[in-house]
């Protein structure tokens, strides 16, 4: 099978190229915005510019099987709650469309989009996971355009044949990760007191192991077109137990104490840091009953051993 990746030097892109092409299965390649490296490997790496309604696809899908839609435009803490709806629509809606119609046109069989649990919305009660029967609702742009995004290709896929898989991944972490994962490993090791000790939610999370093996199950299975897939390890964590498991895999005392949750939420909103807040106190967690039913695919990893690799990576940045 002939793959294209996008985004193939990102986070969970590389990852992906890095194991499909060590897999004698795959023929692999992928495309980046920037020519940051002409390889990853021995994988071919060709700039594209700018994801949106114009970018040129057609040198591009040749020969190609199947493509993994990583690249996007991605959620950030630090924007405005309203954010820019049309910017993230041109990356994350146009330039989806018009690679999903170039592929079309190219005869690519299937189409694996990564999408994201924010397209359901950004909290769950305890013990109610999203799951595929919830209803949609996205609470910021970025939500907002994936869901759009996943509504068009189901269009363009029912329009032309061409098979549509969905992943919705939860918390996406591994070594080298970066945003709030990071932020939370460099609370631990600095040693600084952080007051949610009695924090009880529940959120899923995804080792970028566990979600890659999860995107070469939908890349081969027969059953995987037309379905949404959650993705998550499967043991999902209160903040405070997340905490004491990264500094027991830095070897670092978590320095842990409590406040009420109201007070917590207060502060936060004095601070402009609703958002984060809201992933620190609330719970998230979602249902991958499907994926392991339908597509028998179970995580390689465990929590302990994300975790682990995760910190490892971190020490040695940071010369530990």
């Amino acid at each position: 099978m002939r793959v294209l990746i996008t985004g193939a030097t990102g986070f969970i892109g590389s990852a992906l190229l890095e194991n499909l092409e060590a897999d004698s299965r795959f023929a692999v390649f992928g495309t980046s915005r920037r020519r940051q490296s002409p390889r990853i490997g021995s994988a071919q790496i060709l700039q594209v510019g700018e994801l949106g309604a114009e970018t040129d696809w057609e040198c591009v899908l040749g020969g190609v099987d199947a493509i993994v839609h990583t690249a996007a435009r991605v959620h950030r803490m630090d924007e405005l709650p309203e954010g820019d709806l049309e910017k993230y629509r041109e990356t994350n809606v146009a330039g989806t469309i018009r690679l999903a119609n170039a592929a079309t046109q190219s005869g690519v069989r299937r189409f694996v989009f990564l999408s994201s649990v924010k397209v359901t919305g950004d909290k769950t009660e305890p013990g109610i996971p999203f799951d595929t029967n919830t209803i949609p609702a996205p609470a910021d742009p970025y939500g907002v355009s994936k869901l759009e995004a996943e509504r068009e290709l189901q269009r363009i896929g029912s329009a032309t044949g061409m098979e549509i898989v969905i992943i919705r991944p939860t918390l996406v972490y591994g070594p080298g990760v970066g945003a709030n994962f990071e932020a939370l490993m460099r609370w631990v090791n600095r040693g600084v007191p952080l007051p949610l000790a009695r924090i009880r939610n529940k959120r899923s999370m995804i080792a970028r192991e566990n979600l890659v093996s999860l995107i070469v199950a939908c890349l081969q299975h027969p059953d995987a077109p037309d379905h949404v897939f959650y993705a998550a390890d499967g043991e999902d964590l209160s903040t405070s137990d997340l905490l004491r498991r990264v500094g027991s895999a830095l070897g670092m005392r978590v320095r842990l104490f409590w406040l009420p949750s109201v007070l917590l939420r207060g502060l936060a909103a004095l601070a402009g840091q609703t958002n984060r807040a809201q992933r620190l106190l609330d719970s998230l967690q979602v249902d991958t009953t499907p994926a392991r039913q339908i597509l028998g695919w179970q995580p390689v990893v465990s929590v302990d051993e994300g975790i682990q690799a995760t910190t490892a990576a971190f020490s040695a940045k940071m010369g530990q």
